[in-house]
C-alpha cells in the first residue's frame, strides 16, 4: 500500500483550513477534501471573539475560548508573513446591553457571571471591561436604543470567516497543500487503523485523517463505531449597507434574546441570528426567520431602520446539545481525529480546534486539555 500523503484532512471550512495550514507548515504532505457544501457555517458565521462577556455557563468551554482567542494575534501574524490576504480580523470592542427592561434580570445575572470570572482569572482589567451608561453605550454605537443597562469589553474583536478561511487555505496551498473539491466517501479501515479514505471512488491513502465536516461529519460515526452527536442547526443572518456612513469602528452589540449585531468596513452592518435546532440540511431562507432577525435588531438599534439589505446568509451549524465541541481521536480506531460539533462558536473556537487536530494527526500531543471534548462522552 502506497501512501500518497501523510495526513487528509475531510472539510475545507474555518477548522479544516486552520488545520491544513498548520499541517503544511509542518512539513506535512497534505491532502485537503472539500466538496463546498451549501449552508456551511464558516461562510455565515458572524466572527464575534469575546469569551470574557460571553453568556455560554461552561466553564470548559470558557477556558478553551480563552485559549482560542488567545490564539489569534500569532496566526493572524503567520498569515501576514505569508502574504496570505486580508482576514477580517481587528480589535472592535463589544457592548452587552440591556435594550428593554425586561432585561435588566438576565443582565444583572451575566454581568455577575462577567464579573466572578474577571476577579477570578485576574484578567481582562478593570480599564478593558466595565459598566458603561446608556448615553456612553449610544455614544458607540450610534443606531442603538435608549438602552437600560450596558457593560462594555474594548478588547472583543471580530473576524470574517470567509475572509480568514481563504487566506488559510491560500497560505497553504502555496506551500504544498493539495485542494481537491469532491466528497469523501468513506473511510479505509484496516484492523483498527484509518489507512485513508475513498474518494470519487479512488483510494487515497494516508498516515493520518482528521474529520472537520461540520454539521455533516455524523456520516462517519457509523464506520468508526462511534455516535458523532452532532446536528444541523440553521442559523440566519442578516447584511445590511450604511454607506456612505462609516461604522467599521462601532462595537460588537449582544442583547439578551440570543441575537447580536456587528460591523465591517464599507458601512457593512451584520445582524443575527436565527437557532433553529431540527432544522435538517435545508440551507434555506425563511419568512419568519428573517422577521426575527429584523425585529430583534431594530428593537435594539431603531436606528438601522434605513439599512439597505445586502444578502440574507444561511448557516447550518454543527450543533451539540451541550454546547462544547467534539475534538480528539476516536477509541479503538488509530490514524483518526475527529473536529467538528462548534455550533455557534465555530469562528471563535475553529482555528485552535483546527490546530490541535493538526497535531494530534501528526503524532503530537494537544496543547489544550481537549479530554471534556471527546466523542466518548456521547455513550
Amino acid at each position: 500500500m502506497t501512501q500518497q500523503y501523510d495526513l487528509i484532512i475531510i472539510g475545507g471550512g474555518i477548522v479544516g483550513a486552520a488545520a491544513a495550514y498548520r499541517a503544511v507548515r509542518r512539513g506535512a504532505r497534505t491532502l485537503l477534501l472539500d466538496r463546498r457544501d451549501p449552508g456551511r457555517a464558516t461562510h455565515a458565521g458572524a466572527g464575534i471573539l469575546a469569551p470574557p462577556v460571553s453568556n455560554h455557563r461552561s466553564p470548559i468551554w470558557f477556558d478553551f475560548a480563552v485559549e482560542a482567542v488567545d490564539y489569534y494575534p500569532l496566526l493572524v501574524g503567520q498569515l501576514a508573513e505569508d502574504a496570505a490576504g486580508e482576514t477580517g480580523y481587528a480589535r472592535c470592542g463589544m457592548l452587552n446591553v440591556a435594550a428593554t427592561e425586561d432585561e435588566l434580570d438576565a443582565f444583572a445575572a451575566a454581568e455577575a457571571n462577567i464579573f466572578a470570572r474577571q476577579q477570578a482569572r485576574g484578567a481582562p482589567s478593570s480599564d478593558a471591561l466595565h459598566r458603561v451608561t446608556p448615553a456612553e453605550a449610544k455614544a458607540l454605537f450610534p443606531p442603538l436604543a435608549h438602552v437600560h443597562a450596558a457593560l462594555y469589553y474594548r478588547d472583543a474583536c471580530r473576524v470574517d470567516g470567509r475572509l480568514l478561511t481563504d487566506a488559510m487555505t491560500r497560505a497553504a496551498a502555496g506551500q504544498g497543500l493539495t485542494v481537491e473539491n469532491r466528497s469523501a466517501e468513506r473511510l479505509i479501515l484496516e484492523a483498527g487503523r484509518v489507512q485513508g479514505v475513498e474518494a470519487g471512488g479512488e483510494e487515497i491513502h494516508a498516515g493520518a485523517v482528521i474529520i472537520a465536516g461540520g454539521a455533516w461529519s455524523p456520516a462517519f460515526g457509523r464506520q468508526l463505531g462511534v455516535a458523532i452527536n452532532v446536528e444541523p442547526q440553521r442559523g440566519q443572518i442578516i447584511h445590511w449597507d450604511l454607506s456612505p456612513q462609516e461604522a467599521e469602528a462601532w462595537p460588537i452589540v449582544g442583547a439578551f434574546r440570543g441575537h447580536y449585531m456587528l460591523t465591517f468596513p464599507g458601512g457593512r452592518v451584520v445582524t443575527g441570528a436565527t437557532r433553529e435546532t431540527g432544522s435538517g440540511y435545508a440551507p434555506t431562507t425563511s419568512a419568519a426567520g428573517i422577521r426575527e432577525v429584523i425585529d430583534e435588531a431594530l428593537r435594539v438599534a431603531p436606528g438601522l431602520a434605513q439599512a439597505r439589505l445586502l444578502e440574507v446568509r444561511v448557516g447550518l451549524r454543527p450543533f451539540t446539545h451541550d454546547g462544547l465541541p467534539v475534538l480528539g481521536s476516536v477509541p479503538g480506531t488509530e490514524n483518526v481525529i475527529l473536529a467538528t460539533g462548534h455550533g455557534p462558536s465555530g469562528l471563535q473556537l475553529g482555528p485552535y480546534s483546527g490546530l490541535i487536530a493538526a497535531e494530534m494527526a501528526l503524532g503530537d500531543e494537544s496543547p489544550a486539555d481537549i479530554a471534556p471534548f471527546s466523542v466518548t462522552r456521547f455513550g
